[in-house]
């Protein structure tokens, strides 16, 4: 069996798309047919090198997507053929089946993680799948791997957000937009959208946002001071991986109790500086792990929310390309696109 897969030969170069073998299923791993992925500014990240030193190539990617079970493995017990499922980096339960390797037809490997969605049929690990039932629409599924767990996940999960707090979202992609619903979910009072392009925050104003700042045009620490009567907001999310933002975001947040969530991902060996005697007037800074997700407990209440109309997934996704324009998908993320890009497994 052979499936369809971008294939990254190379750091800061485009993705080639080849047909390679498929591998025969290992204790713990579920073949998966893919039907779409998103696109996350941390696989980005990876594909320009900017994680480090890349000792896999080649290799695939794609760490969020939905798809239908095909076949699974021995031992298997979480999910069975025709289940549809999310897919997601975060782990869950399920065995843990490690990695990988598919073959080209010279023999040659190509590496592939516990996960990968970047093709049409991939062979995963059980403990990176959670079952949904069939009126879960596939195309919006796929966000629940990675930009809601993550952005909505520290809304509910990480500071546990309450009606009438007060929140600043920096980066306004795939994982802010998903905070930022989440946080107009739990009825904050003052939801504060920050970033560099006006159609982003047109967008995050229509999703709930109270107020937006283009940090290319306004001070932003000022004016969030100006919101919030020189208070401060209560909790801060950084995610748009930019050194400035990360160290603006903790400085907005209140003294005493504000709490600043670094989301976003800094190329490898960047740093950021904060004054320590912030710390002690008390305010606190921390990183998140997708936004404190259990998967098997987090997904369903997504989907369910999802189903029930509470929750709009369709208003994340601002446009879909076929597997073939994988190249040109990454290319208008990085451009134009005021929110997520799906990735939609053309089969020929």
């Amino acid at each position: 069996m052979k499936t369809k897969a971008a294939i990254l030969y190379q750091v800061n170069r485009p993705f080639v798309i080849e047909k390679i073998i498929v591998p025969e299923l290992k204790t713990g791993q579920v073949l998966v047919d893919i039907a779409y992925s998103g696109i996350c500014g941390s696989q980005i990240n990876e594909i320009k090198g900017l994680k480090g030193e890349d000792k896999f190539l080649p290799h695939t990617l794609g760490h969020e997507g939905s798809g239908t079970v095909e076949a699974v493995g021995p031992g298997v017990k979480k999910v069975k053929r025709n289940n549809k499922v999310v897919l997601t980096w975060i782990k869950g339960n399920g065995i843990d089946a490690g990695s990988s390797i598919y073959e080209k037809e010279d023999g040659s490997k190509i590496n592939s993680g516990p996960i990968s969605t970047f093709m049409t049929k991939a062979v995963i690990s059980e403990n990176r799948v959670v079952k949904i039932p069939n009126e879960m629409p596939l195309r919006e599924a796929a966000l629940l791997g990675c930009a809601i767990p993550t952005g909505s996940g520290i809304i509910l999960n990480t500071i546990k957000l309450s009606r009438g707090d007060t929140i600043a979202i920096f980066g306004m992609g795939g994982i802010g937009l998903s905070a930022l619903i989440a946080a107009k979910l739990k009825q904050a009072s003052i939801i504060i959208a920050v970033d560099v392009v006006n159609s982003k925050l047109d967008h995050a104003l229509q999703l709930g946002a109270t107020h937006a700042i283009n940090a290319k045009k306004e001070d932003v620490l000022p004016k969030i001071y100006e919101i919030t009567k020189k208070l401060g907001v209560d909790y801060a999310i950084e995610c748009a991986g930019k050194k400035e933002s990360m160290e603006i975001a903790f400085k907005s947040v209140s003294e005493k109790s504000g709490r600043c969530i670094i989301a976003g991902n800094l190329s490898y060996g960047q740093t950021v500086q904060i004054d320590p005697f912030d710390l002690i007037k008390g305010k606190c800074i921390a990183g998140t792990w997708g936004g404190e997700t259990d998967t098997d407990r987090d997904i369903p209440i997504y989907v369910d929310l999802a189903i029930s109309g509470k929750l709009d997934l369709s208003r994340l996704i601002c446009r879909v390309y076929g597997l073939n324009d994988i190249n040109k998908a990454i290319e208008y993320m990085e451009q134009r696109a005021i929110s997520r890009v799906l990735v939609k497994m053309d089969k020929q």
